[in-house]
């Protein structure tokens, strides 16, 4: 039975103070806002030398940022010790960061205005769902399903190396206050990994596959089902062979599809990037910039993933981007502050790492919608070329519009079928709009995962997800 994330008893405790907090700044400054957040976050890992549980110290995190603007300057303030007893001392921090910020623009830069953010009156309180809570399985649990995962995988052959499986979760709640709004979530997720390794002869070969969840540790039970075919296939990689660097026809699967979208267009639509002039996209809304096959969302209220949630770090509502819509672009996604700059409305795109960072325009749930074509039929259709898998990571070019993408397996297809020839390792470059544009089947079948994160600015990190359906196009493989 799901059950829903309850509120951090920290929160509810120190909500009364922080209303305060509001009353007071609210009779210095137009605009105030205060979130605050508790989160707690666990990373386990079994493999056959080590096992260990850790607290995650990124995603764990207890504190409060201010957020306050005269009409023209935005001033943030963080701290993590709110009562009565320092009210004093947290508003005079607040004061001293705004007079910092008024006299920190170095000789020779202009200011930026912006005008007031334009809230609408919300009060909200919602929660996501799990199955099982990992806090309460419990650590000892948790690393016992995970040995007889490792052990499973490692009894397929003699010739694996090792079987690492990992896994972990986090457990937010988060308030945001404002003249205007009352907003609080409460939301877990969690996450699995597993990866092997094989060895014949001088020859070694390494696997990864990941597993994600709105939800619990029923995330576990998946990858249990699966050991045994992520053995099989990097036992598979031992016979593959280098690629022959070319253009080619090709089938991606969901997850090489999801990171094709996150990285050839998911960070070149993040407004904070147009503010900066560093975007290429800016100069392209209005026009096609890929097959009229495609379209593609992104939103936290988008899809069901580790990147849902209810509203962002900045009190905009969750949404349901649509930036491209039958292959042209129609709008990017942004935060407050590059709104405010643009001219436009707040996409629900405004994430920090935690209440220390800065907010960025960020990612949330960002994929393809499906087609109508089946993965067999995208087969049958290549008189040759690839079936690639198992996308592993990808870098971006937002202001020249190159992408470089690693994929660990490229399955030949020769007259419509696979031939059982495995290369591997793959790079996978090329100027996104060509790309985008060579797309000419998307199977009705499609799938996001959430096990990755993404990095910006000072490389804060913040969880996304992506994917798709299968999709055909023409891509340089190297």
């Amino acid at each position: 039975m799901k059950q829903s994330v309850k509120e951090s008893e920290l929160i509810r405790r120190k909500k009364p103070v922080l209303k305060k907090l509001l009353a007071r700044l609210s009779g210095q400054y137009p605009y105030v806002s205060i979130l605050a957040e508790d989160s707690r976050a666990k990373m386990y890992e079994v493999s056959r030398k080590n096992t260990a549980v850790n607290e995650d110290g990124i995603l764990s995190n207890r504190g409060y940022v201010v957020k306050v603007s005269d009409g023209k300057h935005y001033t943030e303030y963080s701290f993590n010790r709110i009562s009565e007893e320092n009210l004093e001392e947290v508003c005079n921090g607040v004061a001293e960061a705004a007079a910092l910020s008024e006299c920190a623009l170095p000789e020779g830069f202009a200011e930026s205005e912006y005008t007031l953010p334009a809230e609408e009156s919300l009060v909200f309180q919602g929660s996501t769902e799990y199955e099982t809570d990992p806090e309460e399985l419990g650590d000892d649990v948790i690393l016992e399903q995970l040995r007889q995962v490792r052990d499973k995988g490692l009894a397929v052959s003699d010739k694996l190396l090792n079987c690492a499986v990992r896994c972990n979760y986090q457990k937010y709640s988060k308030l945001f206050l404002s003249k205007e709004k009352e907003l609080e979530q409460n939301a877990l997720w969690m996450t699995g990994a597993m990866t092997l390794v094989a060895a014949r002869g001088d020859e070694i070969k390494d696997y990864f596959r990941g597993y994600s969840n709105l939800g619990g540790a029923e995330v576990l039970q998946k990858m249990a089902g699966e050991v045994e075919e992520c053995a099989g296939v990097t036992l598979e990689l031992l016979d593959s062979r280098p690629m022959i660097p070319g253009e080619y026809d090709c089938v991606c699967t969901p997850d090489v599809t999801g990171m094709i979208v996150h990285e050839a267009f998911g960070h070149g639509v993040e407004m904070d990037m147009f503010v900066k002039k560093r975007a290429l996209a800016e100069r392209f809304v209005g026009k096609y910039v890929a097959s009229e096959l495609v379209t593609m969302h992104d939103g936290a209220a988008a899809a069901k993933e580790t990147a849902t949630w209810f509203f962002d770090d900045e009190g905009t509502p969750a949404g349901d981007t649509i930036v491209i819509e039958k292959g042209v672009l129609k709008q990017g996604l942004c935060d407050l502050q590059a709104a405010q700059a643009l001219r436009t409305k707040p996409t629900g795109n405004g994430r920090r790492e935690s209440y220390k960072r800065k907010a960025y325009t960020r990612m949330t749930n960002t994929y393809f919608e499906g087609g109508s074509s089946t993965k067999e039929e995208m087969i049958a259709s290549i008189s040759y070329g690839f079936l690639l898998e198992n996308a592993s990571s990808g870098m971006e070019d937002p202001k020249n519009w190159g992408i470089q993408c690693m994929v660990n397996i490229a399955r030949e297809i020769r007259d419509g079928k696979l031939t059982g020839r495995v290369f591997s390792p793959i790079v996978l470059t090329g100027y996104v709009p060509d790309l985008l544009q060579s797309i000419s089947m998307m199977s009705n079948e499609t799938a996001l995962g959430g096990g990755g994160f993404c990095g910006k600015g000072y490389k804060e990190w913040v969880k996304v997800s992506d994917g798709g359906p299968y999709i055909k196009a023409r891509i340089r493989l190297g």
